[in-house]
């Protein structure tokens, strides 16, 4: 989402930079480039008019000042001079005030300097036959000043709309940040958390579109739910004729029959228990979890079950219990049948207690191993006589682990056998202060 507001805000960018770089560049073919010429102009006028005046007029000197009353009775001071007044000499507004004046028609070698103490900048223009007279030359510019306002105007443009692009890409990615987190919230039973309705027209219409579906997304899943929850509660009752009539059929075929009810039964029990597996939550409490595998693993064993425990880090989860115990006792039964027997370890690893059930059968391949927790999932669908079970243990274990805030997976190991890991949050110790990395 971040890309994504990014993206939009570089899009408005670059849109209202070229829209205004554009502008400017007409602006400076019709106006005229910026430069000291824009600026020195009417400076350059008043000292070509104060040559020519004194030019023509070279007689209203006395002892090398202009004498007094002569402009309309102002005394401005100038004196004559044999050489320009001294100063550092500013080359660039001197050659800047030479092309200016030549421009208008009336060439003349002026010089700009600097004055050596605080004072106003000197323009010394030559007269004809008499010398310099020096100006006062008022609000120098400097070459560059013109393109030093332009660069400025440009970074202030791209300022402006830098913060207008933040904003309103902002606004344009807040619905999609609704959707992102609604998603993102969405608990085990697959049903979107309720967003309130609040905001700009654009975020309540968001927000109350996703309340409907859902408003639907759970209806659907209730549906589904009671529909396998009643189709297996009703199977019972035919079935329980079925077996009263196979008491009346020859003891070979008697059999049969029986196998087969058997299996409708196993089938009907594990579709109403991944029902109450979804819909039940269950209180959870702290659950000693090397407890738990050690009393599993005796269990099995004492039922003829080749099941072992291995190390057995002292290590605690946020579970229900019995949810927790049905789901370890799945994936047991699951290593000790089809594997032929395993170890059952436990251990932590990134913050998270993982129990690891190794096996000793051929495993699962590859290209079959991400079906296995597909409800009546079977790698070898011939052995489902041979084998008891409906296939619905290891979707049962995946939707507890996950409802937890686990995760599960199986995979290959190097020397044979399969791999089944279950990784769980652990309960931090009585006292013990939360990480702020995992706030």
């Amino acid at each position: 989402m971040n890309s994504l507001r990014l993206k939009i805000a570089l899009l408005v960018i670059v849109a209202i930079v070229a829209v205004v770089g554009m502008a400017t560049l007409v602006a400076v073919s019709v106006i005229g480039r910026p430069g000291p010429a824009r600026t020195l102009g009417p400076a350059a006028m008043q000292i070509d008019l104060i040559a020519r005046l004194v030019e023509r007029h070279p007689e209203d000197f006395q002892d090398g000042y202009l004498s007094r009353g002569t402009l309309h009775g102002k005394d401005l001071g100038i004196r004559l001079r044999p050489e320009p007044a001294r100063g550092p000499v500013q080359e660039e507004l001197t050659e800047s005030l030479r092309e200016i004046l030549a421009h208008f028609g009336h060439p003349r070698e002026v010089v700009v300097t600097e004055p050596r103490v605080r004072g106003p900048t000197l323009v010394s223009i030559p007269i004809a036959d008499l010398g310099y007279i020096a100006v006062p030359l008022s609000n120098t510019p400097t070459p560059r000043a013109g393109w030093s306002i332009l660069i400025g105007w440009m970074v202030a443009i791209v300022l402006g709309a830098t913060a207008i692009a933040l904003v309103i890409a902002g606004r344009l990615t807040r619905p999609l940040q609704m959707i992102e987190s609604a998603v993102a919230s969405v608990g085990a039973d697959g049903v979107l958390p309720v967003l309130p309705e609040t905001g700009s027209a654009d975020m309540r219409a968001t927000a109350e579109a996703l309340n409907r579906l859902s408003a639907r997304l759970r209806n659907a899943m209730e549906s589904r739910m009671r529909l396998v929850a009643a189709a297996g509660h009703d199977l019972r009752t035919p079935m329980t004729r079925m077996r009263l009539r196979a008491e009346f059929l020859d003891d070979d075929e008697r059999q049969n029959w029986l196998n087969d009810l058997d299996e409708l039964d196993r089938i009907a029990d594990s579709a109403i228990r991944l029902v109450r597996e979804e819909v039940e939550a269950g209180e959870r409490e702290p659950v000693a979890l090397d407890e738990l595998v050690r009393r599993l693993t005796t269990e099995l064993a004492a039922q003829g079950r080749d099941l072992s425990a291995g190390t057995l880090e002292p290590l605690q989860v946020a579970a229900a219990p019995l949810a927790l115990t049905r789901a370890l006792r799945n994936l047991m039964i699951n290593a000790a049948t089809h594997g032929g027997g395993g170890i059952v370890s436990l251990g932590r690893e990134d913050g998270m207690a993982v129990i690891r059930i190794t096996d000793q059968g051929p495993g699962i391949p590859d290209a079959m191993i991400e079906r296995a927790f597909e409800p009546f999932f079977r790698v070898d669908p011939a052995r489902r006589q041979s084998v008891p079970g409906a296939g619905l243990g290891l979707a049962i274990a995946k939707e507890i682990v996950e409802r937890f805030g686990g995760r599960i997976a199986m995979r290959n190991g190097s020397d044979g056998g399969l791999v089944q890991e279950i990784a769980l949050p652990l309960v931090p110790p009585a006292g013990a202060q939360p990480d702020p990395a995992s706030a």
